[in-house]
C-alpha cells in the first residue's frame, strides 16, 4: 500500500522564533491524524536543529530543502548529508524547480544529490515539472519522462518520494486541474520499477482544493509552499477529506 506524504516546504521563511510559534498553533491540531498519513516539514537550515528537538517522538518528521552530493568539501553555501542526519532530519527535497531555475540545478546534479541522500539514510523528495511554455507546446509528457529517466538512474526506488510540481502553478495561484495532475502522475508511475513509490502533487495547493486533489487515485500526498506557512492552513491540508 502506498504511503500518503503531506509535506510543507517553508522555502526561505520563518526565524526560529516564528517556527516555534507555528508549532504551538499546529501540534494541538494533529492528535486525530490517521496513522497512514506521514507529515513532513521541510524548513530552512537554521530551524532544523530546533524543530528536530521539539518534534522528537511526534507525528511530524523534519526535512531539509537541499543536500550536496559530497560528504564534505569546499562548497560554500551547501550542506552535507551527515550534517542533516546528525540533526535527526529524515527527508530532503531534491531538484525543486526554484533550485533548477535560480541556482543551476540539472537532472544530473539532482541525481547525484539523490544518491547521496539515500546513502545517508535520508528519504529524498525528487521534484519534476514542466514550464508553461512546455505545457502549451504539448511537451509535458516527454519532458516529465525525460526528467524521471535521468533523475532516477541508479536510484533505489524503495526509499523515494516524487513530487510532480508543474512550474507554472507554483506560487501562481493557478492549480493544475486534479484530473490532469492525476494523469501526469499516472504517467510518472508508469516509468517506475516499483509501483508503491509515493507521488505527490505540488503547485498552489490550498485548503480550498486539497480534498479534490487527494480524491484522485494516483495522488499520494502534496508538497506545499505557501499554505504550509500558517498552522490552521497546513492542518486543514493534513486533515483532508
Amino acid at each position: 500500500m502506498r504511503k500518503v506524504v503531506i509535506a510543507g516546504n517553508w522555502k526561505m521563511h520563518k526565524t526560529q522564533a516564528e517556527s516555534l510559534a507555528f508549532l504551538q498553533g499546529l501540534m494541538p491540531q494533529l492528535e486525530a491524524v490517521p496513522e497512514q498519513r506521514e507529515v513532513v516539514l521541510c524548513v530552512p537550515f537554521t530551524a532544523l536543529s530546533l524543530l528536530s528537538e521539539k518534534l522528537h517522538g511526534s507525528r511530524v518528521k523534519i526535512g531539509a530543502q537541499n543536500v550536496h552530493w559530497d560528504e564534505s568539501g569546499a562548497y560554500t553555501g551547501e550542506i552535507a548529508s551527515g550534517m542533516l542526519t546528525e540533526l535527526g532530519v529524515r527527508y530532503v527535497i531534491v531538484g525543486h524547480s526554484e533550485r533548477r531555475q535560480y541556482f543551476g540545478e540539472t537532472d544530473e546534479t539532482a541525481n547525484r544529490r539523490l544518491k547521496a541522500a539515500q546513502a545517508a539514510g535520508l528519504t529524498p523528495i525528487l521534484c519534476v515539472g514542466e514550464t508553461k511554455q512546455q505545457r502549451d507546446a504539448g511537451e509535458t509528457d516527454a519532458w516529465i519522462t525525460g526528467q524521471i529517466k535521468a533523475g532516477l538512474t541508479g536510484i533505489d526506488q524503495s526509499n523515494l518520494v516524487i513530487a510532480y510540481e508543474p512550474i507554472w502553478a507554483i506560487g501562481s495561484g493557478d492549480t493544475c486541474e486534479p484530473e490532469d495532475a492525476n494523469r501526469v502522475i499516472s504517467l510518472i508511475r508508469s516509468q517506475l520499477s516499483q509501483a508503491d513509490v509515493p507521488i505527490q502533487y505540488g503547485g498552489s495547493v490550498k485548503p480550498a482544493n486539497i480534498d479534490d486533489i487527494m480524491a484522485q487515485p494516483e495522488i499520494d500526498g502534496v508538497l506545499v509552499g505557501g499554505a504550509s506557512l500558517e498552522p490552521d492552513s497546513f492542518a486543514r491540508l493534513i486533515h483532508y477529506q
